[in-house]
């Protein structure tokens, strides 16, 4: 899910930069050290958007950076297993496609796509389900769940983190449309069913009981 935080940290401005906008500064300074890195208590960091207060400045002996406590603005990415999200497919090989959750990429496997058999179309840049011919292709948005999740803080580009598509309700925007349109049609002929059947008659017993009193 992806939040946005209020948070503080102590900053250092270095002394090359101490003479321009401080605020301008900060914000560069935490965007260049933050975005795209990977705190576990936190999240995944997506962007800095604002600096909201800062401090005033400390010296550090034999350091000619000022240090000052900063407050400021946030959005991350928190996963979590079994997590429902949606991401955008940024690249297809023979053995799935890598989803972009934003900050981070995630592998979808190919054995994670679907029940049916997967063929991989390398020219269109697709994977296609052999039987329903479905298939899911770069610059598609994909709903999917979160199956397997480590993050690595040191090397956020380690991280892995596994992705399914073969429960209902994920997928493809088209291939959600098609089950919403299953479902109707399933539940059509079912009330067509029971109109075709008509009331039932009441049962001899209870009108003997009845004429019996």
């Amino acid at each position: 899910m992806y939040h946005k935080l209020l948070l503080e940290d102590k900053v250092r401005v270095p002394p090359q930069r101490l003479g321009e906008k401080l605020e301008k500064v900060i914000l560069e300074v935490l965007q260049e050290q933050l975005e795209g890195s990977i705190d576990k208590e936190i999240g995944i960091f997506i962007c800095v958007t604002r600096v909201l207060d800062v401090g005033e400045g400390e010296l550090v002996p034999g350091d000619g950076g000022v240090y000052y406590d900063v407050k400021f603005e946030a959005m991350v990415l928190r996963l979590a297993l079994q997590e429902v999200i949606e991401g955008i497919v940024v690249e297809t090989t023979s053995f799935g496609a890598f989803i972009s959750l934003g900050p981070i990429d995630a592998m979808l496997h190919v054995s994670q796509i679907s029940d049916e058999y997967i063929n991989y179309d390398e020219k269109n840049a697709r994977l296609i389900c052999q039987e329903s011919k479905r298939y899911i292709g770069v610059g598609d948005v994909v709903r999917v769940r979160v199956v397997t999740l480590s993050l690595n803080e040191r090397e956020p580009r380690d991280s892995k983190i596994g992705l399914t598509m073969r429960q209902a309700g994920l997928g493809t925007a088209l291939w959600l449309e098609e089950e919403i349109a299953k479902e109707k049609e399933k539940d059509g002929q079912s009330a067509g069913a029971v109109k075709e059947k008509g009331p039932e008659k009441a049962k001899g017993k209870r009108k003997e009981h009845a004429s019996g009193e």
